[in-house]
């Protein structure tokens, strides 16, 4: 089986979120099934020097594109570029998106079309970015012995981000033309996919996505397990695992140092690892901030976003400098460091297609609290007291009040050790790798084939 990964981005080339941890994770997890899965992207000026210095330039087509190659981790990786559309300075919220996209689309096909390299069964769209390549198949390539059989799953990353551009007074989006078109679709947690058929979700798509039900799948997506691994990981302080938890108080103590935080042992790290916006619910933490620190809670944050809420985080850490510490960068070693130090992982998002943090966050035994939307309500067992189960603390009301009482229930537990463990020990042991969501894409891929 022959599968072309078709992705707007995929680490560690080019990154700016859960996208692109799946077109790196996923593709690696299919090759080890044995799926001749090979990914494409766009050949970034923001690709580091590294990466360009090794690809190999296979096909140039006068000034219109060129197709690069590179293999990596076991993975055939080929980068469309185009000076004019590509070598700039990010990658996304240019208003000739429209262009880029197109091209990128047009460039993929007509390098399967003509060149003597790879030819795939089925190419996996991932959202709006590939949303045209369904339909060029179907209205361009008809004729084409090489491309008119292939066929085409859309997965639907995050339904909020259309890809809408005014052609002469007339709106075209291109994640509608990629639903439409596409033989199967599929989005990233069971309960998104659900979702997404409402119009609270749907983002205007809804009727559409109920007419396309029945080829609608939900995968929760994995983490890759050998990079988010506290027993090898080397960017930690100490190593740990869920038999010997010994290393985590000692990331914690180390962590506390580092940040300037006072180290007090009796007291739950708090941390937020995101994107600062208010999808991610800051609007929430905002509003009981002055509460949680009169708690007996540190609280750490990591991410870039919103002014707004980064100029309340840095004002509350110089205030309170032993309690609270605001990072306004984006770093994955202090993020696993993060991970790894804190007893508690705050996820209160407004909606959460799947999510990976919470996924990486049980990986390194600091607790979720999460609010029940999405693949965090796939991906967190709610805590029951009563029978000792659970990996993690959810609410279900988009409230700050509800989100300050889960924590003090949480923070509750804290204090009972045993019980603390426990269920530290059980969200460590989830299997959140990408093993069962590759063979649930197989079985789709292998069913489109019959």
């Amino acid at each position: 089986m022959k599968v072309l990964f078709a992705a707007a981005e995929a680490a560690p080339f080019a990154k700016t979120g859960g996208l692109g941890d799946v077109a790196y994770s996923l593709p690696k997890a299919l090759v080890d099934a044995g799926v001749d899965c090979r990914v494409i992207l766009p050949k970034y000026f923001d690709i580091p020097s590294y990466f360009k210095e090794n690809m190999n330039e296979i096909m140039t087509v006068m000034d219109f594109f060129s197709i690069w190659h590179l293999e990596h981790e076991g993975v055939q990786f080929y980068f469309v570029g185009n000076d004019e559309l590509f070598e700039r300075e990010g990658i996304y919220g240019f208003e000739d998106d429209d262009r880029r996209f197109d091209l990128f689309c047009r460039a993929i096909l007509y390098f399967i079309d003509t060149a003597d390299e790879f030819v795939p069964d089925i190419i996996h769209c991932n959202d709006w970015h590939t949303g045209l390549l369904p339909y060029i198949i179907k209205e361009k390539y008809q004729d084409s012995e090489k491309v008119r059989d292939i066929r085409t799953v859309l997965t639907i990353h995050n339904l909020k981000y259309q890809g809408v551009f005014d052609y002469e007074s007339v709106l075209v989006n291109f994640m509608n033309i990629g639903i439409m078109y596409a033989d199967k679709l599929t989005t990233v947690s069971k309960t998104y996919a659900e979702e997404i058929t409402t119009p609270e979700f749907g983002e205007g798509l809804d009727e559409l996505l109920v007419d396309r039900r029945q080829d609608l799948t939900g995968i929760t997506n994995g983490i890759d397990t050998e990079f988010y691994s506290p027993e090898t990981d080397k960017d930690i302080f100490a190593n740990y695992s869920s038999s010997d938890l010994s290393g985590k108080k000692e990331d914690k103590r180390e962590l506390q140092r580092m940040l300037g935080l006072d180290r007090e042992e009796s007291f739950p790290l708090i941390a937020m690892v995101s994107r600062i916006d208010k999808d991610k619910g800051f609007d929430l933490v905002a509003g009981i901030m002055r509460e949680l620190l009169d708690m007996d809670v540190q609280f750490v944050l990591l991410g870039k976003g919103d002014k707004q809420y980064e100029e309340m985080f840095e004002e509350y850490s110089t205030i309170d400098s032993e309690q609270l510490s605001s990072n306004i960068v984006f770093s994955t070693k202090l993020a696993k460091q993060i991970y790894a130090g804190a007893d508690i992982f705050l996820m209160p998002s407004l909606y959460e297609a799947c999510g990976i943090s919470q996924q990486i966050a049980l990986r390194y035994g600091a607790v979720p609290v999460v609010r029940e939307t999405g693949g965090l309500k796939d991906t967190v067992e709610k805590y029951d007291e009563e029978a000792d189960t659970g990996t993690g603390f959810m609410f279900s009301e988009y409230s700050s009040r509800e989100l300050l009482d889960t924590i003090k229930k949480a923070v509750s537990l804290y204090r009972q050790k045993d019980k603390w463990e426990r269920l530290v020990v059980r969200g460590m042991n989830v299997d959140n790798s990408w093993d069962k969501s590759s063979r649930k894409y197989m079985e789709i891929y292998e069913a489109m084939l019959k």
